[in-house]
């Protein structure tokens, strides 16, 4: 393997971070109360020198998963081995990165030709005129 090649975010972010473990409630039973089975996954989003624009993204994204400190925190214990929420808890890091990776598409604006202009308008007027009629009647109706 090439050592020039720069390490990927996703990897570089696994290997940044920093495990614990938890006696987290959830399925196993009394295994639950027993085991420390639930892990907690701190990774410091500052040390991953992340481009502004995928920073930015990263932490609309995270939310309340991100601490004050920087550090985000993914928490798994959907299983009932320790093994299975590690590899969970990884799967969720690295998809959350893969996501504010990606750049969103532009929202193209939509073009009215005049015709659709004037139809808008209309029912715009309709629409109104309806809302106008709706109330108290006055006493010049009676």
């Amino acid at each position: 393997m090439d050592d020039d090649a720069p390490e990927p975010l996703a990897a570089r972010a696994v290997r940044l971070a920093e495990e614990s473990f938890l006696a987290g409630s959830g399925p196993g039973g009394q295994n639950a109360n027993k085991v420390a089975t639930e892990v907690e996954l701190r990774v410091n989003i500052y040390a991953l020198r992340l481009s502004p624009p995928v920073f930015a993204r990263l932490r609309t994204l995270a939310g309340s998963k991100l601490a004050g400190n920087g550090d985000l925190i993914i928490n798994s214990k959907a299983h009932r081995t320790q093994e299975a929420n590690r590899a969970d808890a990884r799967v969720k890091l690295t998809a959350l990165l893969e996501e504010a990776q990606t750049v969103p598409k532009r929202r193209a604006k939509t073009r009215l030709n005049r015709i659709g202009k004037t139809a808008r308008l209309k029912t715009k007027k309709v629409r109104g005129a309806v809302k106008a009629n709706r109330g108290r009647p006055s006493s010049s109706d009676w």
